[in-house]
């Protein structure tokens, strides 16, 4: 994990700062220098592209402003011979569109919660990066027979530390979400073999509070309704902590899915 040194301001200057950032599309470059998060072992992006070279028909879900996808397909050796991306935020998609066009991406504004708009078996490769929930009774139905889906989904609790800070001990069943099994019975339960299931926990550090404000604006599901005028108190304790003790250390959770559809 690469550290970053701690931004230098007041406390206003720093939120100010965090509040004004765009918070479109899944580029994090704008906290480096302020936050820093380890990486998974396996390579997500990069195993995106080898398995897309070997794609005739490929959607990823979920694609958010099309960072991950564009690289993907910048490192495949082969692309496939249609691509196509979902996204359900209208900002994003305007994003990810501007993005993919070159690349000859049709991108499909399409919520979270509704049916896929593509025919059955319409696609032999479906990936997804932290898609907000994996729908797996849809993700079988649009794959070929002998097709995958793999993706690289939030594990449990992650960034808890974070959010237990602003909102308080969350009860289990909140902290239990998006566990890894559960996940794999319910692919199993629409049909799929899950190939390999790898999970692991990485060492974020928060080293300013504008980082944490731009992180929680962004990432809106981790504490709901945020706003730096409703949790104006935490957050100026925050930044007292960490100018007295250094960065503020939470951990993520990912874990990866090889899925398979079975057929021929």
């Amino acid at each position: 994990m690469h550290r970053m040194g701690q931004g230098n301001g007041s406390f206003e200057e720093l939120v100010a700062e965090g509040a004004a950032v765009p918070t479109e599309g899944w580029d994090f470059s704008w906290f480096e220098g302020r936050a820093s998060e380890a990486r998974p072992s396996w390579g997500y992006a990069v195993a995106v592209a080898d398995r897309l070279a070997g794609a005739s028909a490929a959607l990823d879900l979920q694609t958010g402003g099309g960072e991950v996808l564009d690289f993907a397909l910048g490192r495949a050796p082969k692309a496939p011979v249609l691509t196509v991306a979902t996204e359900g935020w209208p900002p994003n998609v305007a994003k990810a569109t501007a993005l993919l066009a070159a690349r000859g991406v049709a991108v499909v504004a399409s919520p979270e919660d509704a049916p896929l708009p593509f025919a059955d078996e319409a696609f032999d490769l479906v990936t997804s990066r932290h898609p907000v929930q994996a729908r797996w009774p849809e993700i079988a139905r649009v794959l070929r027979p002998g097709g995958t889906y793999f993706a690289q989904h939030v594990g449990p609790h992650s960034v808890f530390e974070l959010v237990e800070y602003f909102l308080g001990p969350q009860p289990d069943e909140v902290r239990g979400g998006r566990d890894p099994e559960r996940e794999r019975a319910d692919a199993e339960a629409a049909g799929l073999e899950v190939v390999d299931l790898r999970a692991e926990e990485l060492r974020i550090e928060f080293h300013d509070i504008a980082a944490v404000v731009h992180f929680l604006r962004k990432v809106v599901w981790m504490v709901p309704g945020f706003t730096v005028e409703a949790y104006e108190p935490r957050l100026r304790a925050l930044h007292e902590r960490i100018e007295s003790d250094g960065p503020f250390v939470a951990h993520s959770t990912r874990h990866l899915f090889d899925a398979r559809k079975p057929g021929a």
